[in-house]
């Protein structure tokens, strides 16, 4: 048995907020079991408040001390001994939150207790995920897998949602009318095929790339071969890894080729639908306007489909992941993460942006490659 004194801790840490903060006494740490007992003593509390973290097989840091959760396997960012020394600074000072809060380990999601305890999780997402739980939507919307991991990443990603959905068709609307001028009218067919697959394709667009809190459980060992190659890749390759945690090189080169693989899937199907809805309409057309069925033809489905397949693959998956994880996290929230207002106008206007020039490229692109021929 160990026993590791962590009374340097007992000053106010920059996650706890409130005062007078809590006092640490000791982490009793067992070679032979993983489960320590940690104790806390507030003074504003008549008791200690005891929290037991279980560093079972189903979240925990394996016996080497390295979390392949954290994905640095095959070189990451920082060496091994440093992101053990993160761990377990992240690990103390996220159930000093939970203390200072009430509350226990127990009374987390599985997958966000696991990664406390695997020190995954910093204190500051521990705090947001505590204050996200007040509000009745966000905590229905973190029920479900895939939400939790990209509010506790980004707590603007429901706005940004909206602001790529809100506003896609019409960003994309005047992209097809700038791009086409004159001809507008006489490619409507185009457009509307254009506009139905952007719609379909813009919340997947802000869903794959966004960045994420790993919250993954370990391996299993039946696991496949392609789960077993991407599993330590991050959502976003650009994306900041926090302490505790590296991506390597070619770890955020695979984040790119995983989320190219399912554009390519969510864009070919979307053209599909775009395409098949687009064809019915000019069909209907031609059955009250004669003079439309000499000049209109049916939109190549599965051309359509795989040019716009790899079309989000390449641009869009590119533009995407550079504009989340460097504009974004890296640059502006890092000088704005204070003013929420001011960050979420920015990010409305880059996006907006970011959707216009997709539409023009898009428009080049399906001519270049012949899927959409101009009309005289």
């Amino acid at each position: 048995m160990a026993i590791r004194n962590f009374t340097n801790l007992s000053t106010p840490s920059p996650f706890l907020r409130r005062s007078p903060p809590l006092n640490f006494t000791y982490i009793l740490t067992c070679r032979t079991c993983t489960a320590p007992s940690l104790r806390f003593h507030s003074p504003r509390r008549r008791r200690s408040l005891g929290i037991s973290v279980a560093f079972a097989s189903s979240g925990g840091i394996p016996p080497g001390g390295h979390d392949r959760g954290g994905g640095g396997g095959g070189g990451g960012d920082g060496h091994e001994g440093g992101e053990e020394e993160d761990r377990e600074k992240n690990r103390a000072e996220a159930i000093a939150v939970l203390a200072e809060a009430g509350r226990s380990t127990e009374s987390l999601p599985k997958d966000l207790a696991a990664a406390i305890a695997a020190g995954r999780v910093p204190a500051v997402i521990v705090e947001r995920f505590l204050e996200m739980e007040k509000s009745a939507v966000l905590r229905w919307l973190m029920q479900f897998g895939g939400f939790k991991e990209r509010l506790l990443a980004d707590d603007l990603f429901l706005a940004k949602m909206a602001m790529e959905c809100g506003v896609g068709i019409f960003t994309k609307t005047a992209a097809e009318l700038e791009k086409r001028k004159e001809n507008f009218s006489k490619e409507l067919d185009f457009v509307c095929a254009d506009v139905i697959m952007a719609i379909v394709a813009d919340f997947m667009l802000v869903w794959l790339p966004a960045p994420t809190v790993s919250l993954k459980p370990p391996l299993t060992i039946s696991a496949g071969l392609l789960t077993k190659v991407f599993y330590g890749c991050p959502e976003n390759a650009f994306q900041v890894a926090f302490a505790g945690t590296s991506y390597s090189f070619l770890q955020r080169v695979g984040a790119v080729v995983r989320n190219g693989a399912k554009l390519f899937a969510v864009g070919s199907g979307a053209s599909v639908v775009g395409t098949g809805i687009t064809n019915s309409l000019i069909n209907v057309r031609k059955l009250f306007d004669k003079s439309y069925a000499m000049e209109a033809e049916d939109v190549p489905v599965l051309a359509t489909s795989i040019g716009y397949g790899t079309y989000m693959s390449v641009s869009s998956n590119l533009r995407y992941q550079i504009l989340a994880g460097v504009i974004e996290q890296r640059m502006l929230e890092p000088f704005l993460h204070k003013h929420k207002l001011a960050l979420s106008a920015i990010c409305f206007a880059v996006r907006t942006g970011n959707t216009f020039l997709g539409s023009l490229m898009w428009v080049d692109f399906a001519r270049w490659t012949g899927i959409q021929r101009t009309r005289e």
